[in-house]
């Protein structure tokens, strides 16, 4: 596996957000981390990332614990996070931002100008002047050119209007065929079964379901009980 997390016990401060969390990802496939607001996605991801402490459990990646590493040092292992915010710079061009991020060979940009057709054409353009999808696709678009071998995305979907949702439909798709891992967090199911190859559900920080995404896709009772609104 690219990324794996077992026993996973994580919080803010005393309160626990996270128990015993565990989850899987390999090299070219997609997970999904589905669960309603406040189930624990985004300190799940933020916990690998480093940015919440784990107060128990082990994160490994790549044959490698992470979990008691600093967050930059994460980064520079290969795993690339966008959060829920974007957090781009939106004084500088598309470009500039793409170059910001630049770390090692693969991705260029003009590779994902090709994957985000949009921000090429808008490429000179400063980020804060482009619409709030195209934010999103430069936020991944950035994250990439660190050359990530699995790349996390904290609500990649939220408030994109339904034509957006299908180019990034097309470019998680494509990330895959390339041999990244992804990991992401949703809300959105018509996005994450467009996507994802393997589910797990999340609710009051513990996993409720662990499987295929056709499985879950097959299992009323779970999608009724902890994703119907």
């Amino acid at each position: 596996m690219t990324l794996a997390v077992r026993h996973l016990d994580a919080g803010y401060g005393r309160a626990r957000v996270l128990s015993d969390v565990a989850l899987e990802v390999a090299k070219g496939e997609v997970a999904v981390l589905l669960g309603r607001n406040g189930a624990g996605k985004s300190t799940t991801l933020k916990t690998i990332m480093g940015w919440v402490r784990a107060q128990r459990g082990e994160i490994v990646f790549d044959d490698r614990r992470i979990d008691r590493l600093p967050t930059w040092e994460i980064a520079r292992s290969g795993l690339g996070y966008v959060p829920e915010d974007r957090r781009i710079f939106t004084d500088l061009s598309v470009i500039e931002n793409l170059d910001v991020g630049r770390r090692g060979q693969g991705w260029t940009p003009e590779k994902l100008f090709a994957l985000f057709p949009n921000l090429g054409e808008a490429r000179e353009r400063p980020a804060g002047r482009i619409s709030g999808g195209e934010q999103q696709m430069l936020a991944i678009a950035r994250c990439l050119m660190g050359n990530p071998t699995c790349i996390l995305l904290d609500e990649p979907s939220e408030g994109l209007a339904p034509v957006i949702v299908d180019q990034l439909t097309a470019a998680v798709r494509e990330l895959k065929s390339s041999g990244v891992a992804v990991l992401l967090s949703e809300q959105n199911w018509r996005f994450a079964s467009a996507v994802a190859d393997r589910a797990y559900v999340i609710e009051k920080g513990r996993i409720r379901f662990a499987g295929t995404m056709a499985e879950l896709a097959a299992d009323e009772a779970v999608r009724g009980r902890y994703l119907a609104v």
